[in-house]
């Protein structure tokens, strides 16, 4: 299915074609109001029911909204090409921050590549495609269980 110049919930107007994997497809698109850059994937619903992958896609949206952070998908745009030393640097400390800042809320991304590594219209990191996360109980060394909550503004 051709999207580009499609409107999706009159607010995102899609562009072309990023990426595409087994389930999705990935379509630059531009926020109508803003114009800001925004990326969409779309899944092929009847794909992931064949093959039985609901419970790994509903794990994917879970483990993402879980984790609300700079460094964790929600615009980007790609870069092609090899990165200098200090901008590798840069990016590693970003995707370090974003691990970890998972990991805290014992959400486990398990498919860290290139593939899912974007970047937004300013050139920060942003971690994509959750579907093999895990989220795991978070247990601190006293035996008690962590909360999934927002913190308390200071």
């Amino acid at each position: 299915m051709e999207n580009k110049g499609k409107v999706l919930m009159q607010k995102y107007e899609f562009g072309k074609l990023l990426g595409k994997g087994n389930f999705a497809k990935v379509y630059h698109a531009k926020n109508i109001e803003t114009s800001q850059s925004v990326a969409v994937k779309v899944i092929e619903k009847e794909k992931v029911l064949k093959v039985g992958m609901i419970d790994q896609t509903k794990r994917e949206i879970s483990g993402m909204s879980l984790v609300k952070h700079p460094n964790i998908l929600e615009l980007y745009e790609l870069s092609k090409g090899k990165l200098r030393e200090d901008m590798a640097r840069k990016y590693f400390q970003q995707l370090i921050s974003a691990v970890d800042f998972c990991h805290s809320r014992c959400v486990y991304h398990r498919d860290l590549k290139p593939e899912n590594l974007l970047l937004d219209e300013n050139g920060i990191l942003k971690v994509s495609d959750f579907g093999l996360s895990a989220l795991a109980e978070c247990k601190h060394q006293e035996g008690y269980s962590t909360q999934l909550v927002e913190p308390l503004p200071m």
